[in-house]
């Protein structure tokens, strides 16, 4: 698709970011697994239901806004999780390897985030204002995770990697 439009850029960011809720529903199962402090692999847990619920808001967005095609691979994520667990491999202390998580899983929320907040203004400044109201529920989420993951970071596994 040709973009021409605000309109049609704020889909094909969509589109991205649908791809990329997709891809880090399919990781967050296995860092929970491999995270080693408890609290961490809840947080995982956690956030991989919320991640599910990113999803159907999504469609639901797209069904708002008529979308129907949804294909298009994020790239920014699947380097971002490919990265991630090319770290997991070379970190052998678990706690150790609970800050890498927590620092790769920050990367992929920041990623969301710089995504959902450009989506929002689009979506506000297209007048499509349920649909800027459902994404900054989403990029709000997104920002409670981040929150979360530093004060676990901060409070419990950097202290004990250190």
């Amino acid at each position: 698709m040709k973009v021409d439009s605000l309109e049609k850029l704020m889909v094909e960011e969509l589109k991205d970011l649908y791809d990329a809720e997709k891809q880090i529903a399919e990781a967050l199962p296995k860092m929970a697994d491999e995270a080693k402090t408890a609290d961490l692999a809840q947080a995982f847990e956690d956030h991989l239901k919320q991640t599910k619920g990113h999803v159907k808001r999504l469609e639901e967005v797209f069904k708002e806004l008529d979308v129907s095609d949804r294909e298009k691979k994020c790239k920014g994520m699947q380097a971002l999780i490919q990265e991630g667990e090319e770290m997991m491999k070379q970190v052998s202390d678990p706690m150790t390897r609970d800050a890498a998580l927590i620092a790769a899983a920050q990367r992929v929320e920041h990623y969301e985030m710089a995504g959902y907040g450009t989506v929002v203004s689009y979506a506000q400044q297209l007048d499509h204002n349920e649909v800027a109201k459902q994404l900054q529920q989403t990029l709000n989420e997104e920002k409670q995770t981040d929150l979360m993951l530093s004060q676990i970071a901060e409070l419990k596994v950097n202290v004990k990697a250190r």
